[in-house]
């Protein structure tokens, strides 16, 4: 990404997203007006334990994704974290958004830093399975999904996903679409 690029989405970010930086789990407290928590199993389950848990996850991940970005362009944000404020040498440089420090320890050793990736690409079901079932493994975490707007954003975890939408309205109408999908938690989570 270049330099006018990495400027462009970063002020596109702080536009729609102006109380929080671009970390998926520091989204929901500030945005909770328009956030709204789908779980990936019935009964809340955490975790795949088979193919066919598998099939369930994976179709809840994309009919959401497909009803937020159906024929269009996607940035797809990966986190990297790190205890150091230099992207590590063995990363790749392609797609590189920004740098942040989440975590800011007196301690350098328990310092964290969060480098991002952003990488646009036509949205299509199934185009990112392999993450998402990763995701859902836990074996990655902290991925964000956007339109190129920035006014919808998706980020799966693993038990789930945590999905922002451009008003509340919009978002008890998806809500409403998928509410055997939601918790029974009073608080949503």
């Amino acid at each position: 990404m270049s330099g006018d690029g990495q400027a462009d989405l970063t002020e596109l970010w702080q536009q729609r997203w102006p109380s929080c930086p671009p970390v998926g789990y520091k989204l929901r407290d500030p945005y909770r007006d328009v956030w709204v928590r789908f779980h990936s199993l019935p009964e809340s389950k955490r975790y795949a334990e088979d193919e066919s848990e598998y099939t369930v996850v994976l179709e809840r991940y994309n009919t959401v994704l497909n009803e937020l970005f159906a024929g269009a362009d996607v940035y797809v944000i990966t986190p990297l974290w790190t205890t150091e404020a230099e992207v590590p040498s063995s990363q790749p440089v392609t797609g590189y958004w920004q740098s942040l420090l989440v975590e800011d320890d007196p301690d350098p050793e328990f310092r964290t830093y969060c480098h991002l990736f952003a990488a646009r690409r036509p949205w299509r079901r199934g185009c990112i399975d392999e993450s998402l079932r990763d995701i859902a493994d836990d074996k990655v975490a902290g991925i964000l999904i956007t339109d190129t707007r920035m006014q919808h954003i998706h980020h799966p975890y693993d038990g789930g996903a945590d999905v922002f939408l451009a008003t509340s309205e919009e978002r008890d109408r998806m809500r409403d679409r998928h509410g055997d999908w939601l918790s029974s938690h009073p608080s949503g989570l």
